[in-house]
């Protein structure tokens, strides 16, 4: 067995801005197993919100491997590594590589009976001046649904700038826990009034409370709050939507099971990704299908993805490679 872990950059077209800070870059780490001439690869991005760092995720997959000649189990990695950007690589990795060497693509294996069905996206508006957020949704007035992000700063005038440039665009606004208590009471009530559908996590995850007290007016989707199964108990009462990102959960494995495990709570499912390439979202696409929101774009955010990418940008819609990932 050889194991490959390297760190890459990749350039974001423009600036991707949110609550906490801009960056240029897409900065991932790939993870590449062979055994027997067959490579299983995987991507995942570290996340400083978790405590994560592309060198710390680089070590934690490191030392996975070290020491050993056979690669592990799905089950002992869930066993041995907190769930988050390198579990997730070790897992997807696992996932491709089984698949080449059964011969068989990972739907087959996970049971889905053909590829995954092509799936249009929500399209993301950065948080940039009031004026330049809406030349940029003017951009992509053609998609279904735009995901606005915000930072608790003008919001209501860019949701409503926003709103007037694509009108036939559904939006959800992601406020990545930047939200007062007080500013969740005062604008709340004008969201559905601008093309608002859903509001995700407006309150800091540990401190949304008052979420449980305002349900109804709209519905809450729950990011930085939701990371995998052990994380229904904190949803509860307060979230309607729960956002299923496999940097979060660890891996497809565990999204698998937390996908499940929310339909069957009666919670809405939104399949999430980090900024990255078509490589990390490749396995997110298996979920795709089965969830109430899209919000894959982010190989669309960047200046060029990886070679065998499928995806349209002018259409907003996504399709899974195998010459990327999960193909025999």
């Amino acid at each position: 067995m050889q194991v490959l872990v390297r760190a890459e950059s990749w350039p974001i077209a423009g600036a991707f801005r949110i609550a906490r800070g801009a960056r240029t870059k897409a900065e991932v780490v790939v993870l590449e197993l062979e055994v027997d001439d067959q490579i299983g690869r995987s991507e995942c991005v570290p996340y400083g919100r978790y405590g994560e760092s592309v060198p710390s995720v680089r070590r934690s997959i490191e030392a996975i491997f070290k020491g050993v000649t056979e690669p592990p189990t799905r089950d002992a990695i869930r066993a041995t590594m907190q769930p988050g950007a390198a579990r997730n690589a070790v897992d997807c990795a696992l996932w491709d590589l089984e698949a080449k060497r059964a011969g068989q693509s990972v739907w087959e294996l996970i049971g889905v009976s053909g590829e995954p069905p092509a799936v249009r996206t929500m399209r993301t508006v950065s948080i940039d001046s009031t004026e330049a957020m809406g030349e940029a949704a003017a951009k992509l007035a053609h998609a279904t649904t735009l995901k606005i992000k915000v930072d608790g700063g003008p919001d209501l005038e860019r949701i409503a700038a926003v709103h007037e440039a694509a009108p036939r665009s559904a939006l959800v606004v992601d406020a990545n826990e930047s939200w007062t208590e007080k500013q969740l009471e005062t604008w709340l009530p004008e969201l559905s009034a601008m093309g608002v559908t859903a509001l995700e996590q407006p309150l800091p995850a540990g401190r949304d409370e008052a979420l449980s007290e305002v349900r109804g007016v709209l519905p809450f989707c729950a990011d930085e709050t939701f990371h995998d199964r052990r994380s229904f108990s904190a949803v509860e009462g307060r979230y309607d939507i729960v956002n299923i990102k496999l940097d979060k959960t660890g891996g497809l494995t565990e999204a698998l099971a937390a996908l499940r495990e929310a339909q069957s709570r009666g919670l809405g499912t939104m399949i999430g990704c980090m900024v990255s390439t078509s490589l990390a979202v490749a396995p997110a696409l298996l979920l795709a299908s089965q969830a109430e929101y899209v919000d894959l774009d982010g190989p669309l955010l960047l200046d060029r993805d990886r070679e065998g990418a499928a995806h349209e940008e002018s259409t907003s819609l996504l399709r899974a490679s195998g010459a990327i990932w999960g193909g025999p």
